[in-house]
Formats: structure tokens, sequence, C-alpha cells
């Protein structure tokens, strides 16, 4: 049985076409489904059984049996839609009659014109009473209608039977000029340079007004046939384009997201030869700060330790000035000892060596 049903299925897919080819028949016999081609192919046996029902029904999803009897009713419809539109328009271009006559009207004076509008009007008018009260002439029941109105008694206010035969009589008349009048428009809005022709050659267009009308109402439907073609394919086209799109953006996203990191490597690596040449920078100023403290500091202790010791010298050259002062007073006492002299002047000769001494290293300090 697996082996029948598989024969057959590749028999059908033969028979459809192969690939793409049956991909792209079963977008087209279902354009309304929100399907890509993407989603056949993941999907192929999905794929076989849409393109098995696509044998069974149309691009709107109806079986033959439906479709007929859907075009049937579309017929029967389009029967009572047009004897509707026929009656309906008959009744607006009356009203259109009544109300040219009544705009017009110059004289209070009733002429045979006012009198035919006047029954026409009052005809309508008990007509359209009559169609609001809805009675059905099929139905046996008792209808009352407003204030105990009847259908019957509604129609006794139609004109007298004369004026209505008249009326009657003149009215296909003055119904095809009417027309005639409206036709005319139509076709000088078509073909405006029709305008100014002459009544027989006008007679003679306007026997085609429906030939071009006809023309007109097929372009609009092969156009609106066209634009829901092209919506469709613009839609699949759209959803194909958002989901390349999509598949584009993960690989910028990728692709940013490798570059960044790269990226930020060398921002790191960069920042940290700054941060350390900033701080090489800091470290030298620092160093150059206590260097210039130390600096002052050891100056500072040189000039103390210079003026210290200036100090000291100027008391050791005082007291040496003292002794030297005590020496050559007793040098001059005692020059009258007679031998003990040179022992005195040797004396004198070595504080004055002493004083000298003393007074070139007050000299070498002091510079």
């Amino acid at each position: 049985m697996s082996a029948m049903s598989q024969r057959t299925d590749s028999v059908f897919v033969s028979s459809l076409g192969k690939g793409d080819t049956l991909h792209q028949q079963v977008l087209a016999a279902f354009p309304l489904c929100g399907i890509s081609e993407e989603d056949l192919i993941q999907n192929p046996q999905f794929c076989k059984l849409l393109a098995t029902l696509s044998q069974h029904v149309d691009r709107a999803g109806l079986t033959q049996h439906l479709r007929r009897d859907r075009e049937k009713a579309e017929r029967e419809l389009h029967a009572q839609r047009l004897c509707w539109l026929h009656v309906e328009s008959d009744l607006r271009v009356l009203r259109e009659i009544v109300q040219e006559n009544r705009f017009s009207k110059a004289s209070s004076a009733q002429t045979a014109e006012d009198k035919f509008c006047s029954t026409l009007e009052q005809c309508l008018m008990v007509a359209q009473c009559v169609k609001q009260m809805d009675v059905s002439s099929y139905s046996s029941e008792d209808h009352s209608g407003v204030l105990g109105l009847t259908a019957e008694r509604v129609q006794r206010q139609m004109p007298p039977e004369q004026e209505l035969l008249e009326m009657k009589q003149r009215l296909p008349s003055e119904l095809l000029q009417h027309l005639k009048k409206k036709a005319v428009s139509i076709l000088t809005y078509y073909q405006p340079e029709w305008e100014n022709e002459s009544e027989g050659l006008r007679s003679v267009k306007l026997s085609k007004l429906p030939e071009l009308l006809d023309a007109e109402q097929k372009r609009a439907k092969s156009l609106t046939e066209k634009n829901r073609e092209n919506k469709t394919l613009l839609q699949r086209q759209t959803h194909a384009q958002l989901s390349e799109l999509l598949k584009c953006m993960n690989i910028l996203q990728r692709l940013v997201l490798d570059l960044r990191l790269k990226a930020q490597k060398d921002l790191d690596r960069k920042k940290i030869e700054y941060f350390q040449a900033k701080c090489e920078t800091g470290l030298q100023k620092i160093r150059a700060e206590m260097l210039e403290v130390q600096l002052d500091t050891y100056t500072r202790d040189k000039i103390a330790a210079h003026k210290k010791i200036t100090e000291k010298l100027k008391a050791e050259l005082k007291s040496s000035e003292l002794d030297k002062q005590t020496q050559e007073s007793k040098l001059t006492s005692f020059q009258i000892y007679g031998q003990d002299f040179e022992a005195l002047a040797e004396e004198y000769s070595r504080l004055r060596r002493e004083i000298a001494t003393k007074s070139w290293a007050l000299k070498e300090f002091s510079a």
C-alpha cells in the first residue's frame, strides 16, 4: 500500500513539475495563503498535499461543486440586481424630471408641462408611501400601517384616471428625451470634443456609447484584477525581502560584534600604553619634586653648617686675637727678661701661624 502511494506521489509530482516548477505552481494555485517557497522546500510532504489539493479547488479554495453553486447564485443575484437597477434607475430619472420642472418653473400659470409633472410627482409619492409601508400582496395577514393606513387607502390618492392616462401616454417620450440628454452629458464627459458636433453625428456616436462604457468597465476590471495580482506578488516579494533583510541584519550584527571585539582589543592596548605613559610622566614629576625638595633641604643644611662653622671660626679667631694681644703684651713686658725672650718669641710665632691658618679657613668657608 505504501509502495503504491509512493508511486502515485512520484507520478503526480512528475506530472505537475519538478523542483522549483512545482513550488511555483503551488504558490500560484494558493495565492491567498501566507506561505513562501522556503516553507515548501522545508516541508515537501505538505507541498505534495497542496499540489494534490490544487487539482480539486480553485484559487479561492472552493471545490468544483461549490464553485458552480456560487456561480449560479451569482447569476441569479445579478439578474435580480439588474431588475432592481432598471426599476431604480427609472424612478431616479422620473424624480429628476420632476425636480428639473420644479426648479425651472418661472410663472404661476399651470401649463401642460406642469400638469404632467404634478401628476407624475403625485404618482411617485403614492408609490413611495406604499413601498415604505412594506405591504406584501402575497400575505393574507391584515397589515395596519401608521395611523391605521393601508395600501389600498394610500392608493386612493392617485390622480384621476384621465390625468393618469395622459401622463402614461406622454411618459415614454419624456423619459426618452431625458435619457438622451443624460447620454449626451455622459458622452461629452468621456469625449469633450464631441460637444459641438451636429445632432445627427451626435446621435450616431450615442449609439456607440454602450460599447465605450463597456470597454471602460472591462478596462477597469482588468486593472483591478491586475492590481490584485500585483498586490499578491508585492506581498510575496515583501515577505521574501524581509526574510533576506533579517538574514543580512544577523550577518551584520555578527560582523559588528567581531569587529568591535578586535577594535576593543586595540583600544584597550592603546589605553594601557596611554596610562603607562601618563604614570611614567607622573612618577618623573614626583621624582623631580622630591629631588628638588631634597636639594633644597641639602642646601639649607649646608648653609646652616657653613654658618655654624663660620661662627665657630670667628669665635676661635677672636680668641686667637685675644691670645695674640695677651702674648704681645707679655712679649713687651718680658723683653726685659733677657734669655726668656726667645721662648716667648717662639710661642708668639706659633700663635701667629695658628691665627693665619684659621683666617684662611674662615675665608674659604666664607667664599
